[in-house]
């Protein structure tokens, strides 16, 4: 491998249990809380899609063009989006992300025809696209390792409890007033984060901006070979949860011959029981590092098993019928939560503060790339086949290419030492006054 990029050393050089700024707890809560409305936003389309499919006449390819739209510049605008929020305040640049993301979703609801939703959807994607940077720059500075379980796993539990309620409120809702008025009150209503945010985000000290000689570039980043292990896992992760957030409202709606109120009972069951196991082990894994576990073991342990199980899974709900295809959507649900809790956390270790911005958003573009192809090659299946087994094994598959990623292709989960001597874990800024958060 190349020799690690030699840059500048940043100064501030912190120990662990250092004193960290107070309140960062309730803003660990606004960001679960944030990409719980994020993914509610981004997987709406597929809880109306039945209805939407019906009112514009348009086939399961058309569909899937439909779904994958937001992925197009999500995907695109990750590499810009980590650039940002390493060089500017990620609480402005956050904030703007939200406000853009949350107008679209509400302006869906009031728009008609094929192409006019494509366009905001593809809107929609430029303004989401800050956030999984957003949180990796906010959770590398503020939180050392052996603390960043339990933040990333809150935030991959709103991750799942977003189509869980957006799946049980929302296909209840849809069923009860119809797709339109849900997306407007949705996207009208989540303007109302912005307020706690704006008010309990810390501004970045003016310490802590990021010198010319100091930055870390993408082919820095990409010199490592822990960087493309992490893409190539974050592509399986990403296929699996995009396949069920686009196609599983509609395959359980015409594969299953399920009504709305049962695709919102089972579907949101899969993404409760995620959300639970991510926050149990989230938890669990921080304790295991505190009492001398290595965050390689702990770490990849979980990757590696999440994605292993749910390859198996998909095989499993896709052959099943009666309560054990209930079953299997639950169990698929608890290695779902296990294989994305520790995917940012990663990503986190490894970058540092430094460049943790950079990372992701290079991690989740190329990751993204799943959302382009996921719904659309299952829209294509169906509509050839008519039937979703195929979708369902090639997504074990992909899930199965991802357990070895994880598993060889990342290498040790510990901080690249971007400048000399100084690893950038221990890059942070100075407390505000002392209060320590643990």
């Amino acid at each position: 491998m190349p020799a690690p990029v030699q840059h500048e050393p940043v100064t501030q050089d912190l120990t662990e249990g250092s004193p960290l700024q107070p309140g960062m707890n309730r803003v660990v809560f606004l960001l679960a809380l944030s990409v719980l409305i994020n993914y509610i936003d981004r997987s709406n389309l597929s809880i109306a899609a039945p209805l939407i499919q019906d009112e514009l006449h348009i086939t399961n390819t058309q569909l899937g063009t439909l779904l994958a739209a937001f992925f197009w510049t999500y995907a695109l605008m990750q590499i810009p989006a980590g650039w940002l929020v390493d060089r500017f305040d990620v609480k402005w640049v956050f904030a703007i992300g939200f406000f853009v993301w949350t107008v679209a979703t509400a302006s869906t609801g009031l728009l008609h025809g094929f192409t006019a939703l494509i366009l905001v959807r593809i809107i929609l994607g430029i303004g989401e696209s800050v956030a999984f940077p957003s949180y990796s720059k906010v959770l590398s500075t503020y939180f050392r390792e052996a603390r960043r379980g339990l933040p990333n796993a809150m935030i991959i539990a709103g991750l799942s409890l977003g189509p869980a309620i957006g799946i049980l409120v929302g296909g209840k809702a849809v069923a009860a007033f119809g797709w339109r008025p849900f997306f407007i009150v949705l996207g009208l209503g989540s303007l109302f984060w912005l307020i706690p945010w704006i008010a309990w985000m810390p501004r970045r000290p003016q310490s802590t901006v990021p010198a010319a000689s100091s930055v870390v570039g993408v082919r820095d980043i990409l010199r490592q070979r822990s960087a493309w292990g992490t893409c190539l896992g974050q592509f399986s992760v990403n296929y699996y949860l995009y396949f069920l957030l686009t196609w599983l409202p509609s395959y359980l709606t015409r594969g299953r011959a399920f009504t709305l109120d049962q695709v919102a009972k089972y579907g949101g069951l899969l993404f409760l029981m995620s959300a639970i196991s991510a926050l149990t082990i989230g938890k669990c894994s921080d304790r295991w590092i505190k009492v001398g576990a290595t965050p390689t073991l702990v770490r990849k342990g979980a990757l590696v098993g999440g994605s292993a199980g749910i390859g198996v899974c998909m095989v499993f709900v896709a052959f099943t019928h009666g309560t054990w295809f209930i079953v299997m959507l639950a169990i698929t649900g608890v290695f779902l939560g296990m294989g994305g809790c520790a995917t940012w956390a990663v990503a986190q270790t490894l970058a540092g503060p430094l460049a943790a911005g950079r990372w992701t958003g290079v991690q989740n573009f190329i990751g993204n790339m799943a959302g382009w192809v996921a719904p659309l090659l299952t829209g294509m299946l169906v509509d050839r086949t008519g039937r979703f087994e195929w979708a369902f094994l090639i997504t074990a598959a992909m899930a199965w290419v991802g357990a070895l990623s994880w598993g060889i292709v990342v290498g040790p989960i510990e901080p690249i030492h971007w400048s000399r001597g100084t690893p950038t874990d221990a890059i942070m800024p100075a407390p505000a006054n002392g209060a320590a958060l643990d």
